[in-house]
């Protein structure tokens, strides 16, 4: 059985579209500190939650979440 890592992009799609960790958390309902959480990988975010940040991007959820291993 493989070990699977999590990455985000979120902090490079926030970067071009100018929206600060704050901003982003308002915007899907969650607390600054799960966006700093998802960015660094330590935090894996539901379905409903991957999908909204995505769709903030207006991008698939698999552009933004991903995972190697």
């Amino acid at each position: 059985m493989s070990k699977h890592k999590f990455h985000t992009k979120i902090k490079e799609y926030r970067a071009k579209t100018g929206l600060t960790q704050e901003k982003l958390a308002d915007t899907v309902g969650a607390r600054r500190e799960t966006i700093i959480f998802l960015e660094q990988g330590k935090y894996v975010p539901s379905l409903k939650l991957a999908h909204d940040i995505a769709k903030v991007f207006g991008a698939a959820i698999e552009e933004v979440f991903f995972f190697t291993d």
